[in-house]
């Protein structure tokens, strides 16, 4: 679907996914405010080549922060079509993220107050947004899943593919980075199962290629991407992993052999810093997904317009995901091409509140035409 537009285009920048926390309630639904941010970043010439949605819950166990859109109720999916028709106007390309915090979340957040589900019972650490006041509270110990409960879970992922298609989105991307229910399965310093998904890196993977191969039956291998993190830190602070190169490098080849359409590789949390053995896992991986007889490779996480251009020249990637800075840029990739300033980000505005700091960023001229 991408493929001749990535090669032929100089700047090729997609938007990542980025959660904002502004669904109304009760319900948990996207409106027409999201229809309005995404439409502002969705421009072909000076917005997102493709735009990620934020992660989107596909189940209501899958919620792990207060008030981000599911898809998985048809008052969600209905919401979502205002967004899609909205990019879709002004000739934009949507993907929705498909989501499962896993145990990176709070019982007041889980239907029934029940305990989060994960592929352990251990409790990962760290924090969460359980209300409008932005109220923090410590992540509930979760339970492990049956082994006879997980194709369950598997079909969630399937059904929320097709909403997407029903919602009018372009694709799907899966999310199995920064700690959350895949990543919860596939990494060997959370899974501590003895079943048929655990133990060697085949079980370990089981959960996230039986997910990948539900979402590529329901919607094409044209219209489904992945997102692996390989690398330290973030939602889940318990992420180790005893090989990563040997981990990533084979999960990228089994769905490389999918023929899904990207692998999104978060690469880093911050600007400039980047793992010791990082770029040799990334080496790897873009073996798998070579932009040509493959999917592509899609490279996020702490770029700068002249990483993103060094990175791009040198082949290491067919594409870059750059996310703040599309919060205050809804022109980032005209800024990017003509080398204008960036508006800097206010991170008090991620989360929760309305138009403020979601749709009030002003373009390249009106910034200008202010001064």
């Amino acid at each position: 679907m991408f493929k001749s537009a990535i090669h032929e285009d100089f700047w090729p920048i997609w938007m990542a996914p980025l959660t904002r926390s502004r669904a109304s309630q009760p319900g948990n639904l996207p409106t027409e405010l999201h229809a309005e941010y995404y439409a502002q970043r969705a421009h072909p010439e000076n917005g997102a080549v493709v735009i990620l949605s934020e992660a989107t819950p596909v189940t209501p166990a899958g919620h792990g922060y207060f008030a981000t859109p599911g898809i998985h109720t048809p008052e969600q999916v209905n919401g979502w079509k205002k967004v899609t028709q909205a990019v879709h106007a002004v000739g934009g390309k949507i993907f929705c993220q498909l989501w499962h915090v896993g145990r990176v979340s709070h019982v007041s957040l889980q239907p029934e107050s029940q305990p989060p589900v994960s592929a352990t019972a251990v409790n990962g650490g760290g924090k969460t947004y359980i209300d409008a006041d932005g109220t923090r509270k410590a992540v509930s110990d979760p339970r492990a899943l049956l082994e006879s409960e997980i194709p369950a879970v598997v079909e969630e992922f399937r059904l929320a593919a097709a909403r997407c298609m029903e919602a009018g989105f372009d694709g799907v991307e899966i999310h199995g980075a920064n700690g959350y229910l895949l990543e919860q399965f596939l990494r060997s310093g959370i899974n501590d199962r003895t079943d048929g998904y655990g133990g060697s890196l085949e079980g370990r993977m089981r959960f996230s290629l039986e997910v990948a191969e539900a979402v590529v039956r329901e919607v094409g291998s044209d219209r489904t991407g992945y997102r692996i993190s390989p690398i330290g830190g973030e939602a889940d602070g318990q992420r180790h992993d005893h090989n990563m190169l040997e981990t990533y490098g084979t999960l990228a080849d089994h769905l490389a052999e999918m023929k899904i359409a990207f692998i999104d590789v978060v690469e880093s949390f911050s600007v400039g810093v980047r793992e010791e053995g990082l770029d040799r896992i990334c080496a790897r991986i873009r073996e798998a997904f070579d932009g040509q007889e493959r999917g592509l490779y899609v490279a996020g996480g702490g770029y700068t317009r002249e990483t993103a251009r060094e990175a791009l020249d040198s082949g290491k990637c067919d594409a870059v995901m750059f996310g703040r800075d599309f919060i205050s840029n809804p022109d980032l990739r005209r800024r990017l091409r003509e080398d204008l300033p960036l508006t800097p980000w206010d991170r008090k505005s991620f989360y929760l509140g309305g138009a403020e700091g979601l749709t009030d960023w002003p373009l390249a001229e009106e910034k200008e035409e202010k001064r």
